[in-house]
C-alpha cells in the first residue's frame, strides 16, 4: 500500500486551484467553453520556454536512432496513452518499424481503455517493465509525467540509467522530483488546470505538443522528410496512396501515370521511387544509394548531373 503521508501535493502547480474556474460549477456552457479555451491558450508559451531542451532532446534521440537504437515513452494514465498515441503514429507516417517507438503505460496494455488502480505507484515495474523490453545503451526513454513525481515513471529512469540509455524527462511542474533521475529535463509550466488536479487538460496539450516535436524532428533529422513532404509514408490506405502518388509528382514534376508508374517498380515507396525518377536507375539501385547516404533524399538528388 502507498504511503500517502510521503505524497505532497500542495507544492504541485498542477494541483493547484485555478482562481479563473472557481465559479466553473455556475457558468454557462459557453462560459465554459471560453474559459477552457482562454486556458488552452496559453499553452503554447510555456512549451515555447522549454525550446532548448526539446531541441537538445530531439538530437539525441535522432543520434541513438540513427546507430539503431530505439525511443522508448513511458508514462501512467493519460501520460502513458499519450506516449502510446506518438509511437503508433511513427510506423504510418514515417515507415518505421513497429519496434523502433515504442509506448510503456503503467499496467500494460489494458490500462489504455480503462484505469489500472496503483499501477502508477511501483518504481520496480518501471523498471521491470523496461528490463522486459530489453533496454540497451542505444536506447532513449522518455519519462512522462505532468507532476513529475509518478513512482512507475522515475523506476524507469533510474534503471534506463543503470544500463546506460539516454534519459529525458518531461513535466508541467518547475521543481519535478524526477529532475534528479534524467539526462535532461523538458519542463512546460502550464499551470493550475481549470477543473483542478486534471491534467489531462492544459498538461496533456502540451505533452501531445512536445511529443509531436520529439518524434518528427527525430525523424525529419533521420531523413524521413524531403522538404516539408513525408516521403518515407506507408502509403496503407487509399488517401496514403494518393499522398505518395502526389509527393512523386511534386517533387518530379512528373505526370501523375508516371508517379504510379515509378510507385509501382519501387513497392509503394515515396523516396525510392522518386530517387529513381530523377536518377534513372533501378529500384534497387535507388534503395543502394539512399542507404549509402543514411536515408537522406535531399543528398541523392544532389548526385544529378
Amino acid at each position: 500500500m502507498t504511503d500517502t503521508k510521503r505524497i505532497d501535493l500542495d507544492k504541485l502547480t498542477t494541483e493547484a486551484r485555478n482562481p479563473r474556474s472557481e465559479a466553473l460549477d455556475t457558468m454557462s456552457a459557453e462560459e465554459i467553453v471560453r474559459l477552457i479555451n482562454s486556458e488552452d491558450a496559453t499553452v503554447a508559451a510555456a512549451v515555447e520556454q522549454a525550446a532548448p531542451e526539446i531541441a537538445k532532446a530531439i538530437d539525441i534521440i535522432a543520434k541513438r536512432m540513427s546507430r539503431g537504437g530505439r525511443l522508448v515513452y513511458v508514462g501512467a494514465g493519460t501520460s502513458g496513452r499519450l506516449g502510446i498515441l506518438d509511437a503508433v503514429e511513427c510506423p504510418p507516417t514515417f515507415s518505421t518499424d513497429p519496434s523502433r517507438v515504442v509506448g510503456l503505460i503503467a499496467g500494460g496494455d489494458k490500462a489504455i481503455r480503462k484505469a489500472v488502480e496503483g499501477a502508477e505507484d511501483s518504481p520496480q515495474q518501471g523498471a521491470r517493465d523496461l528490463r522486459e523490453l530489453g533496454l540497451s545503451a542505444d536506447d532513449t526513454v522518455v519519462g512522462i509525467a505532468a507532476s513529475g513525481r509518478t513512482p512507475y515513471v522515475i523506476g524507469a529512469l533510474d534503471h534506463a540509467r543503470q544500463v546506460g540509455a539516454a534519459t529525458i524527462g518531461f513535466s508541467c511542474n518547475a521543481d519535478a522530483e524526477q529532475i534528479q533521475h534524467a539526462d535532461l529535463n523538458i519542463i512546460t509550466v502550464t499551470g493550475p488546470e481549470v477543473l483542478s488536479g486534471s491534467t489531462r487538460m492544459k498538461a496533456g496539450t502540451a505533452t501531445k505538443m512536445v511529443l509531436n516535436m520529439l518524434s518528427t524532428g527525430a525523424m525529419v533529422r533521420l531523413g524521413k522528410t524531403w522538404s516539408n513532404l513525408m516521403v518515407d509514408v506507408k502509403a496503407s490506405n487509399e488517401k496514403l496512396v494518393v499522398r505518395a502518388r502526389r509527393m512523386v509528382q511534386t517533387v518530379t514534376a512528373c505526370s501523375a501515370e508516371e508517379a504510379e508508374h515509378w510507385l509501382d517498380r519501387c513497392n509503394g515507396e515515396v523516396k525510392t521511387a522518386i530517387a529513381a525518377q530523377q536518377l534513372g536507375l533501378e529500384p534497387e539501385e535507388a534503395r543502394e544509394k539512399l542507404a549509402a547516404a543514411g536515408g537522406q533524399l535531399r543528398t541523392v538528388l544532389e548526385q544529378r548531373p
